[in-house]
């Protein structure tokens, strides 16, 4: 599987966050998990 080269701003990066520690459905947290995971790494 080819893997998504773009990155997720910090603005972005944030407000995924929140809506992984929030009461949100199901499928926000999937996006929003998703959408962490092409932040870029810190300490790099």
């Amino acid at each position: 599987m080819a893997r998504n080269s773009k990155q997720t701003g910090k603005a972005a990066a944030k407000a995924a966050s929140k809506v992984l520690r929030g009461n949100y459905s199901a499928a926000a947290k999937k996006a929003a998990g998703s959408a962490l995971s092409q932040t870029p790494k810190r300490g790099k």
